[in-house]
């Protein structure tokens, strides 16, 4: 099965290659019907040849890498002679739900196939057109290497269909994934009758402490914000030691602003809570690292934070006390991505800690099973 697998990735990237003004021409229809005001939408749903080329490289990455299946995590010896071991297995099948993302498509399905499952996507109506070709494309892709086509299904459902559907699903599903806003996660809790691993808000945070490179500050802040707003690990908040100069602080604050991004004064509850997704920053002073910790693990989405310190012991106790599933000394936000981590592709970020936190690849998308050989044991 796995050799199977392995040849249907590489025929998806022979499909993608062949489809690609398709692709192009499919993803402008989809492009044309959005609202471009919505800056982080059009981000996400727009596709250009450096987008393909994006997904052909996970397709690459993720082929070649070993199988995760299988893989012994404990063996015991029992006193009566039986040998007791935990393997990786598949969870069977995988529901995705998604908006506007068609590499999503993509690299969601590679890293399940990869992982040994089936896969159900629901992409957003946003991308229908993308989202319906290249799921074609995966179904050529796998009866060309002798696979039911029906390992991945992309579910064609407007909003009241698939609610209906999750509650009454047509085959068994085994662990469901929702990326989107909150009322579509508390939904699929409200529904599922299996384990649900969100992907939830950002909503990252940096902290510039009283002994900052604040160069690298400077550079760490801007680039974190507007290299790609519409990415769940761009920087909303900062946090600046109050020791650190006023110079400093009014200085990144109009630097932003010239940049166009909106400078967010005397934040509510609710604004230190929100995913921004758009040009909008806080920039607040804080009295030392114990508050900073407090505000990140308060109203951070326990997705990503980083410290800029030249204190080593500051920065590995920030670590060790950020509850957040990827923390940074010295570095951007930006990183927590599965192939900036070497997964290859990812098929979500998780913000929970059960069963994985982080960019999932293929190594966390099984679970386990224990294997006991005996001769005849009782108990």
């Amino acid at each position: 099965m796995q050799k199977k697998i392995d040849v249907a990735l590489l025929e998806m990237i022979r499909q993608i290659a062949v489809h690609r003004k398709e692709l192009l021409s499919a993803n402008a229809k989809d492009v044309a019907n959005c609202d471009r005001s919505d800056i982080a939408l059009y981000d996400r749903l727009f596709m250009d040849d450096k987008k393909i080329d994006g997904m052909i490289e996970a397709l690459q990455t993720v082929q070649k890498k070993p199988s995760p299946l299988y893989k012994s995590m404990y063996q015991f010896r029992h006193e009566n002679g039986m040998m007791i071991e935990n393997k990786t297995v598949p969870f069977g099948t995988i529901l995705i739900v998604y908006e506007s993302r068609p590499d999503v498509t993509v690299e969601a399905t590679a890293t399940a196939l990869k992982s040994g499952n089936c896969i159900l996507l629901k992409g957003g109506k946003e991308a229908r057109n993308s989202n319906l070709l290249l799921s074609k494309c995966w179904s050529e892709a796998l009866i060309s290497a002798g696979l039911d086509s029906r390992m991945v299904r992309y579910l064609d459902l407007n909003r009241t269909d698939f609610q209906e559907y999750l509650k009454a699903p047509d085959t068994t599903i085994d662990l469901i994934i929702p990326r989107g806003g909150q009322k579509l996660i508390d939904f699929v809790h409200s529904v599922a009758r299996c384990p649900v691993l969100v992907s939830g808000r950002g909503n990252n945070f940096l902290y510039v402490a009283s002994s900052a490179d604040l160069e690298m500050a400077r550079s760490l802040i801007i680039e974190s914000k507007i290299s790609k707003i519409s990415a769940c690990n761009a920087l909303d908040k900062v946090l600046v030691n109050a020791d650190v100069p006023e110079d400093f602080f009014i200085n990144i604050k109009n630097e932003l602003a010239e940049k166009g991004v909106k400078i967010i004064a005397d934040p509510t509850p609710g604004i230190w809570e929100e995913e921004f997704l758009d040009m909008k920053i806080v920039v607040e002073r804080v009295s030392d690292f114990t508050q900073a910790v407090q505000l990140i693990n308060k109203y951070s989405g326990q997705h990503s934070a980083t410290i800029v310190t030249e204190d080593t012991a500051e920065a590995e106790r920030f670590m060790e006390t950020v509850d957040c599933a990827a923390v940074y000394h010295n570095a951007s936000t930006r990183f927590t991505d599965g192939f900036q981590f070497g997964l290859g592709a990812e098929m979500a970020i998780s913000t929970q800690k059960l069963h994985q936190r982080g960019p999932l690849g293929i190594e966390h998308l099984v679970t386990n099973k224990w294997y006991i050989k005996g001769n005849g044991q009782i108990r």
